[in-house]
């Protein structure tokens, strides 16, 4: 039996609603530790352009150990990428010190486009349609419509399951 918690975060790193959340996610991070896994998962939408490349340039931070900071760093940026595009993405690499031209040739290569597929099915199979969207102990949580008491009703799902696990 695992002492941790899985909450997952549906997002789309062009979407302001997801930077709004972000306090929460901190918020979440800082209460709870190791005890809860947050884990970004993909959910690009057709009305922001870059959001797909978004989520890919994610998964290149993911596997240069930097996934959350990268995406919370994309996440401020939600208006320079809507106008700017890609190169926002490659930016915030650089700024992060990762490995641009691996960014670089990972968004020409499409080397997760698989995972962010795959995360995006996943998302429509459970009822997600917008982000944020959270999930954690079968219970998904729409925070595209508003904010407002989900990380309180977060933290009483989280005690509930870590309680069952103690």
């Amino acid at each position: 039996m695992t002492d941790s918690v899985i909450l997952d975060v549906w997002c789309e790193l062009q979407c302001p609603d997801c930077h709004a959340a972000l306090d929460d996610v901190r918020a979440l991070r800082a209460r709870y530790g190791d005890r809860l896994d947050i884990r970004l998962r993909h959910f690009p939408l057709e009305k922001h352009k870059h959001s797909f490349a978004a989520a890919q340039a994610a998964e290149e931070a993911v596997e240069q150990g930097q996934g959350w900071p990268y995406a919370e760093a994309v996440l401020a940026r939600t208006a320079e990428l809507a106008r700017d595009g890609e190169p926002v993405l490659l930016d915030v690499a650089r700024e992060l010190g990762l490995d641009v031209e691996e960014f670089d040739t990972a968004l020409i290569d499409g080397r997760h486009i698989l995972i962010v597929d795959a995360d995006q099915a996943e998302g429509k199979a459970i009822g997600v349609t917008g982000t944020p969207t959270y999930e954690i102990g079968g219970e998904r949580l729409d925070g595209g419509k508003s904010q407002d008491g989900l990380r309180a009703r977060i933290e009483e799902i989280a005690d509930r399951l870590l309680a069952a696990t103690a």
